[in-house]
């Protein structure tokens, strides 16, 4: 099923927004592109790594990449069993720290490639013994060159600053990579979300109306648990970065813990709902939520979105947990994008941010 979100309705070419509609709209075809060409060679790269045996992995990224890289970190610690980490990269850039990364898989995820502290990191990884790896858009880049493996996630190119297709993209390579590292074949189990991902981007007028409640907020909080959280840190960005809302994201454990207490019937709550484990655990969050008479906003499964204030139902029925965060996003970017576009902002170019952030 082909997404009915038009890059450019009415013809308008240069109609705020129309980059990152378009890109939004790629989803369900790039999606289908990475498991049927990219499958393969993802699955070679994971048993090359696999019979190297890391006994640890470090997960380096920034920005969209760093919310992607958290998933990644879920995966491979529910999955495998593998302890992971988040890599402080200031810790060799700046400080010159020379760790023993003897044995250990170090994933660099970057849309670009191109941000010189990435590259640094990488490159002293490598140098101190890691098994590095790099998940990519662009395998000309430097972080691809530095690094002894690389994976391409095929997005294509994205000219919206917003990344919206190579996140969803970035998902879904990880976790064939995860799951090949384990030795198991993951596109079966994937083979489903392209066409999801199109039923869900074609919910257009839904999202629209939706975006309307919160076109005046002046701030948002979004909360989940376990493979969601990925997921509301992402939508936490992308509603800053184009709507210039402040959103704090939460895991909802660390939500009960203090900042439950800047919750009220004005801000809006936003809370990604997995329909598995993760949903479970925070179940008891979202009672407190609406004890405190809360504007929640569900993104999950029906039963949960009916029980809110508002909320957008996604088709979790036979799509694996750890799979859900690819769906989970696509509404949420539409919100980001559909509240933007109200607020009389453009989307496509955010003040004071370029595509390639050059952090050292």
């Amino acid at each position: 099923m082909s997404a009915t979100f038009p890059a450019d309705p009415g013809g308008q070419g240069d109609r705020p927004g129309r980059i990152m509609s378009g890109e939004m709209a790629e989803q369900p075809a790039m999606l289908r592109r990475i498991l049927d060409r990219g499958a393969p060679r993802i699955r070679e790269v994971a048993a090359e790594i696999a019979a190297r045996k890391p006994r640890f992995v470090l997960l380096t990224a920034r920005g969209t990449s760093d919310n992607a890289a958290l998933y990644a970190k879920y995966l491979l610690e529910i999955r495998l069993g593998l302890p992971c980490g988040l890599a402080s990269m200031s810790t060799t850039t700046a400080y010159g720290a020379k760790p023993d990364l003897r044995d250990v898989l170090v994933i660099t995820v970057s849309q670009s490639g191109g941000s010189p502290d990435l590259v640094a990191s990488t490159r002293a990884a490598r140098e101190a013994g890691a098994v590095t790896l790099a998940v990519t858009n662009n395998p000309d880049s430097a972080l691809a060159a530095v690094s002894e493996y690389h994976i391409d996630i095929l997005a294509g190119p994205e000219k919206a600053l917003p990344a919206t297709k190579t996140y969803t993209a970035s998902l879904l390579s990880l976790y064939l990579f995860v799951e090949g590292l384990g030795g198991r074949d993951g596109a079966d189990a994937a083979a489903a979300l392209p066409d999801l991902a199109g039923a869900i981007l074609g919910r257009r007028a839904e999202v629209k109306a939706l975006a309307s409640r919160y076109r005046f907020a002046e701030r948002m909080v979004i909360t989940s648990r376990g493979y969601g959280y990925p997921t509301a840190k992402e939508a936490a960005l992308k509603l800053m970065e184009t709507s210039y809302i402040p959103a704090l994201s939460y895991s909802g454990a660390d939500l009960l813990h203090g900042p439950l207490a800047m919750v009220d019937n004005i801000s809006p709550v936003i809370a990604v709902v997995t329909d598995g484990r993760g949903g479970e655990a925070l179940q008891p969050v979202l009672d407190r939520l609406r004890g405190r008479g809360a504007d929640l906003f569900v993104v999950g499964p029906k039963a949960q979105v009916e029980a809110a204030s508002a909320g957008f139902s996604l088709p979790t029925a036979g799509v694996p947990e750890e799979l859900q965060p690819v769906l989970e996003i696509l509404p949420l970017q539409m919100l980001a994008y559909e509240v933007t576009i109200a607020r009389g902002q453009d989307p496509d170019a955010p003040r004071a941010l370029a595509k390639v952030t050059e952090t050292r």
